[in-house]
């Protein structure tokens, strides 16, 4: 069970350690975190505007969650995902977010529809820009957006964890130059199905998406084990 999982007393909550916890946790799906990083407290205190106590509470709730590694005499260290790790996590995230595409094209809304297509001209402007910390926020926001319209906790529950460990390798993306001109067409595709009335589209597009971006992050992963 996620350590989230339990709403925090009426008289704790919303506590200042809880938004760290939500914004670091945010910050490692996103990528704002390399691999075999080392997050000193401080430096983390420092970026955030805020004391060094609830900070470390926060770094300890991502380890005990598996998104951070406590290392002896190190600190807490982002992991590094092996290939096999890493193909492992890739065949699930196909499993579920999949159903969840497809799920939430049957469900999703008008306004939901709009949203969707607002975020897909921004992944195409940070592409056309270099900026891969907005791609990957926008990223995060369109398939944020189309899973919650699936009408699933659970489903999405089990999707943000993974999405979690996935997080730190996504940012090597823009390590390969090839990625910008790859990384958008499963979002058109999903797009174009969406407006099509084609969940069964939209699934494979989304499929077709995070495939893709796999293959470019496992490219990197090899190269770097040679």
């Amino acid at each position: 069970m996620r350590a989230d999982a339990h709403p925090a007393p009426a008289d704790e909550a919303p506590t200042q350690q809880d938004a760290i916890y939500a914004r670091l946790r945010q910050w490692v799906t996103v990528g704002r975190f390399l691999p075999g990083e080392r997050l000193k407290i401080r430096t983390v205190a420092q970026q955030l505007g805020v004391g060094e106590m609830p900070v470390r509470a926060a770094l300890q709730r991502l380890a005990a969650e598996g998104a951070l590694v406590n290392v002896p005499h190190a600190g807490v260290i982002v992991p590094r995902l092996s290939v096999a790790e890493f193909d492992d996590l890739l065949q699930m995230r196909l499993l579920l977010e999949g159903e969840a595409a497809e799920r939430g094209a049957l469900r999703i809304d008008r306004a939901g529809r709009a949203a969707l297509a607002a975020l897909g001209r921004r992944m195409a402007d940070t592409l056309g820009r270099a900026d891969g910390a907005g791609y990957l926020a926008a990223n995060e926001d369109f398939h944020v957006l189309l899973y919650r319209a699936a009408g699933s906790p659970l489903l999405f529950g089990l999707i943000d964890t993974l999405w979690l460990k996935a997080g730190p390798v996504s940012n090597q993306l823009f390590e390969l130059p090839e990625a910008a001109g790859a990384l958008n067409a499963g979002h058109d595709a999903a797009l174009a199905a969406l407006a099509a009335n084609d969940p069964a589209g939209v699934r494979l597009a989304v499929e077709q998406d995070i495939f893709t971006a796999g293959q470019l992050i496992r490219q990197r992963l090899r190269s770097r084990d040679r």
